[in-house]
């Protein structure tokens, strides 16, 4: 028996059984590649970005911390207004000022100045995932909604994945300023791609929701037990992965005496498990609940921290990696589905998220650079133990998590 039809706001074909095509979510989903390629490429150009500043290694690992803290804080700007504007016009204005900024990132002179712009860089970009995380609630339902957020957060590990490894070979290549270049080119061309097909990606009669205590609605959302729980996790699982990927580089330079075309090798495979199977896992939990699946991806990401920490072979920790990535994409897209439920203000609910989230990234890699002084391995131990407990208190916290 043929299916009836309706159109979501996106111009999604949906049938009554709430079966969507996911085209749409993968063509928007690009802006958060790009964003993800550039804010992560540079874990592993440590080691040369340090020799051509001139500069300890310790000095330029805050050019992470910097980009994402500046992400995390804008995000709380940008969510609101994707209510009041609509979603497509603060994606683009988000996606070109990131491309803008990203090329001017190729003139700095010194290692501040790319600190600098580096902050510049991540506020700009902070529009695009939660505005994203936003359109997806509101185009998909809930019992989908775990399978269109899998290919989201595919393309942010794809992001991550390549950014590390696509862009250590480059810039091995052609130098770490024409890599800029290249990832400000290809911001634009996406920029292009949304806007012409904005007709078919968004609801262009989406009428502005009022907005007039957006801290109202922060204090609503976060009035409840569950979702402070909630967002706590997400920083905290946040924090988690983001010290840890921001050494990974250094890590492979300083116990393998990898260069940064091997570095960018050994980090490919942080990003192919989301890359390969965002949908499938996002399937998994919309089919087996939340609660079971959030403490599994929280465990596994501390299995594979405290392995690494062991130094074993070259292999064997180029796997690990691998196993870190399928941590996060295990419990991250997760998150994002639950913090849709907590407001049917969604863009205060997802500029929450992400404002944790990215805070989370950015005290993260910020806490790793302060304490790495105690040895690379000490540091890995002490997060991957705090992961740890983590996972099993998130038994507890997800219970109810269907």
């Amino acid at each position: 028996m043929e299916l009836s039809k309706k159109i979501t706001a996106a111009g999604v074909e949906v049938g009554t059984q709430g079966k969507a095509t996911m085209l749409p979510v993968l063509v928007v989903s690009l802006a958060t590649f790009i964003i993800f390629f550039q804010g992560l490429m540079v874990a592993p150009l440590l080691p040369m970005l340090s020799e051509h500043f001139k500069t300890t290694v310790r000095h330029v690992s805050f050019i992470e911390p910097s980009y994402l803290l500046g992400y995390g804080l804008f995000t709380l700007f940008y969510a609101p207004l994707s209510d009041r504007l609509g979603r497509f016009k603060v994606i683009i204005l988000s996606l070109l000022l990131f491309t803008v900024l990203t090329l001017a990132t190729t003139i700095v002179g010194d290692i501040n100045q790319m600190i600098l712009l580096r902050l510049l860089t991540g506020m700009g970009a902070a529009g695009v995932a939660p505005t994203t995380i936003s359109w997806i609630s509101d185009t998909y339902p809930y019992e989908r909604r775990g399978h269109a957020l899998g290919i989201f957060f595919g393309c942010m590990a794809g992001g991550t994945a390549l950014g590390s490894s696509v862009g250590a070979l480059f810039s091995s290549l052609i130098g770490w300023r024409w890599l800029f270049v290249g990832v400000a080119t290809a911001g634009f061309a996406i920029s292009i791609m949304i806007i012409v097909l904005r007709n078919w990606l968004f609801d262009t009669s989406e009428k502005a929701i009022s907005q007039k205590n957006i801290l109202a609605s922060f204090h609503t959302i976060l009035s409840q037990k569950r979702a402070r729980w909630g967002y706590c996790y997400v920083m905290f699982n946040g924090m988690f992965h983001s010290g840890i990927f921001a050494w990974l580089g250094y890590f492979f330079y300083k116990n393998y005496g990898s260069n940064e075309m091997q570095i960018g090798l050994a980090l490919l495979g942080y990003g192919i498990p989301g890359l390969l199977l965002g949908p499938f896992l996002g399937k998994l939990a919309d089919r087996y609940g939340r609660s079971k699946i959030i403490p599994l991806g929280i465990f596994v990401g501390s299995l594979a921290v405290l392995l690494l920490s062991q130094q074993f072979s070259l292999a064997a920790s180029c796997l690990l990696v691998t196993l870190l990535s399928l941590g996060f994409d295990l419990s991250h897209p997760l998150f994002a589905a639950i913090i849709t439920t907590y407001s049917t203000n969604k863009g205060a609910a997802t500029g929450l998220f992400a404002f944790f989230l990215f805070l989370g990234y950015g005290l993260g890699s910020l806490v790793l650079s302060l304490i790495v002084n105690i040895g690379l391995e000490k540091a890995f131990q002490l997060y991957g133990m705090c992961a740890l407990i983590a996972s099993v208190v998130a038994v507890f916290v997800f219970r109810k998590e269907r």
